[in-house]
């Protein structure tokens, strides 16, 4: 257990470093120079054509300062919880292993905990670190010791409830990315609100380009900054869910597969 938090941490940060190169080169490459060009070209129309009513473009809408750092945070978030997923992927699997074979009617008394606990202990270590095998361990080494099967219960819940405050710590910082997201829109809100006002003299003589385009900057950073926050906050109440189950799930298996064959 002690060297997942490392292994964690190196692909966070790696996470974060790919997320920042590929959102970056596509911004530079595709996003910002299709956006200077359309810009120009509706430009040009609105100059011919008084009565030119501009079509909202993606590449407009995305290619601020702001919508870029959400799709940074955006695609770093999918990591991470791509990273969780596929960890509650392999708990579900080892669900699916039958690491006490025993007999319906079968009773297992405190000298056959020993016996019992030796298939587990054959895994190897990465294996052993995953919450069925801890619980079903430390299930059978409390009845071997205490002899009491209410003893053996309070421990596997006392196990399932410390990986369920483990894997909730372990997503605050999917939850402070959800909280930034929509925080760095309503800068890029601050910022447009702030170019248009400095803008005002130009709107009273008739000229409201570029007011304009600093109200566009505000609200399409809002915009792009919410819908993003909408879809990672769904994701994340999917894992949320997928991991709460998986640890409701351990609890039943060891009720149903030990503790209930279980006799002093």
């Amino acid at each position: 257990m002690n060297k997942h938090p490392p292994v964690e941490f190196i692909f966070q940060l790696f996470s974060l470093i790919i997320s920042i190169i590929i959102v970056h080169a596509v911004y530079v490459t595709i996003v910002r120079p299709n956006a200077a060009a359309i810009i120009a070209e509706q430009a040009i129309q609105i100059n011919q054509n008084p009565d030119y009513v501009e079509e909202r473009s993606l590449y407009v809408v995305i290619k601020d300062f702001e919508q870029e750092s959400c799709f940074i945070l955006m695609f770093w978030a999918f990591s991470l919880m791509g990273y969780k997923a596929y960890a509650s992927t392999r708990e579900r699997k080892i669900l699916q292993m039958n690491f006490i074979p025993i007999n319906p009617g079968t009773s297992i008394l405190p000298e056959d905990a020993r016996e019992y606990s030796r298939p587990i202990q054959a895994l190897s270590e990465s294996d052993q670190a995953y919450l069925l095998p801890r619980a079903l361990l430390t299930a059978l080494h409390r009845f071997r010791s205490t002899r009491n099967i209410q003893d053996v219960s309070n421990s596997v819940r006392a196990v399932c409830d410390s990986e369920s405050d483990r894997l909730d710590s372990e997503l605050s910082m999917i939850r402070y990315i959800a909280w930034a997201i929509p925080s760095i829109g309503f800068l890029g809100t601050v910022r447009g609100i702030g170019q248009a006002l400095g803008q005002a003299n130009k709107a009273v003589q008739g000229d409201i380009a570029g007011v304009t385009q600093s109200l566009g900057i505000a609200f399409n950073s809002t915009f792009v900054a919410l819908l993003i926050s909408i879809v990672i906050m769904f994701l994340l109440h999917q894992l949320q869910l997928t991991q709460e189950r998986i640890v409701l799930d351990t609890e039943s298996y060891a009720d149903n597969r030990l503790i209930q064959h279980l006799q002093t």
